[in-house]
């Protein structure tokens, strides 16, 4: 793998308190699991422009720290970055499992280097219409044979606010973790995400809020 990215910090920086307080997601993920397991869980936001999917790539990474086989994959199909932001091709991934039959007896995942127990899916080719892929019969395959590889796969997924994509696959997984940016996101557009994914009876695990300036009071 190539030089992490500057996103990447749970790789960059494992000791900054943003490294840090990803583990600490990591860690209320495990305990609102107890109850409801997550097997399948899926990444998004309330609108574009919130960083979802470094924060998605950088829970990956601390969870496979933690011990989990993790399968990362890309299910934003409409504007993918995950293959970006960890060097990897594309010209396979998740719309190859999608399109063709025999694809799920060896899916193209990718190890990522130095990172035991994370494995990258990337979106593949983009399809005409990702939402009706994400919401047909087929995907419910797909999930049940990357659940077979992984103790729990997450999916990035488009904005909620901007596609249905989100809450068509919110549908078919455990849960759906929403991601607000600080000094970005606003209350509204987090509300209208929330109605939409209740209205189809999504399990709304949280919200994880990013960027938001450190407490130094709490510094150790």
């Amino acid at each position: 793998m190539p030089d992490p990215k500057p996103t990447l910090i749970t790789l960059t920086h494992p000791r900054s308190p943003a490294a840090e307080a990803y583990r600490a997601l990591r860690a209320n993920l495990a305990m609102s699991s107890l109850d409801h397991p997550l097997r399948a869980l899926v990444v998004t936001s309330a609108a574009p422009g919130e960083d979802k999917s470094a924060a998605l790539a950088n829970l990956a990474i601390v969870m496979a720290q933690g011990g989990q086989r993790v399968i990362l994959a890309d299910a934003d199909l409409r504007h993918p970055s995950l293959h970006e932001l960890f060097g990897a091709p594309n010209e396979r991934g998740l719309t190859t499992l999608l399109d063709e039959q025999d694809a799920l007896s060896a899916p193209p995942l990718a190890a990522i280097a130095d990172i035991d127990g994370l494995q990258l899916l990337t979106s593949g080719p983009s399809p005409l219409d990702p939402a009706a892929q994400l919401g047909s019969k087929r995907m419910e395959e797909v999930i049940a044979a990357l659940q077979k590889r992984a103790d729990v796969v997450l999916f990035d997924a488009p904005p909620v606010l901007a596609a249905a994509d989100a809450v068509m696959l919110g549908m078919k997984t455990d849960g759906v973790l929403l991601i607000a940016q600080a000094g970005h996101t606003s209350r509204m557009r987090v509300q209208q995400a929330k109605e939409r994914l209740e209205k189809a009876r999504v399990c709304i695990v949280g919200v994880a809020l990013t960027h938001a300036p450190a407490d130094k009071s709490l510094g150790y």
